[in-house]
């Protein structure tokens, strides 16, 4: 179906629409939906290696900008191909402005952290990306402050920016449940690269105490740290 698209308009997108609710699954839906939980999107109840294999056949077959400007935003896996479909943007120009656009329909961790995942281009343009996600991570809002920190987890953890990190962190003065998990992910993902500059900083810190405990029951959920390390991290609890 969508490889036989040659131009988007209200039509095609209307065929693309129905063929997304053609390929439900009503028990992955009822599945999914407990995880994702207050998202303003509908769902359908596709499976997201489907979604990802659906977004590489628009990126092959057709004009990408052509199906960003006429997609529209009801469904949660139309939402979720958008962000899919803007990783593949080669583009660093073009990309960056999909880019910001698509940080604004952000509403759950789910499509947060694929379409995070997902954007390899960014470490082609590092010192810019990191500043962006810096000042994504500040952000009061839940999802655009998960983005930044989940986009410093996958591409940023490095010796020259690891300072930088942790300053981030501790700048971040948030409750918000989305925002703490993913600070608690990062330090454990910083904590399996530098142990010893990840645990003087969890000596010393202005993390909250749920963010620090999460952090170091992470680290100690983690078969790459060994048992002596998370007896000597559980010291360090709040």
């Amino acid at each position: 179906m969508i490889e036989n698209v040659e131009t988007w308009d209200k039509n095609e997108y209307k065929n693309f629409i129905e063929y997304l609710i053609s390929l439900k699954d009503e028990k992955y839906k009822e599945f999914h939906k407990s995880l994702v939980l207050d998202s303003k999107y509908e769902m359908i109840g596709v499976r997201i290696p489907i979604l990802r294999d659906i977004a590489k056949k628009i990126v092959k077959t057709t004009n990408i900008e052509e199906f960003l400007k006429i997609a529209e935003n009801k469904y949660y896996e139309e939402v979720m191909i958008q962000g899919l479909v803007v990783s593949h943007i080669k583009d660093e120009e073009t990309f960056y402005k999909y880019f910001k656009n698509f940080v604004n329909k952000i509403d759950n961790w789910a499509i947060c952290d694929s379409f995070c995942n997902s954007l390899k281009i960014v470490k082609k343009y590092e010192e810019k990306y990191f500043k962006e996600a810096e000042k994504l991570a500040l952000k009061e809002e839940e999802f655009k402050s998960r983005v930044g920190l989940v986009l410093i987890l996958n591409f940023f953890i490095n010796s020259y920016n690891l300072n930088s990190i942790f300053d981030i962190l501790n700048k971040i003065r948030s409750e918000k449940f989305y925002i703490n998990m993913a600070e608690a992910w990062l330090i454990c993902e910083i904590y399996i690269k530098f142990p010893k500059e990840t645990k003087d900083y969890l000596k010393k810190n202005k993390l909250n105490r749920f963010t620090q405990n999460k952090a170091i029951s992470k680290i100690n959920d983690s078969y790459r740290v060994s048992k002596e390390e998370k007896e000597s991290l559980k010291k360090l609890r709040k």
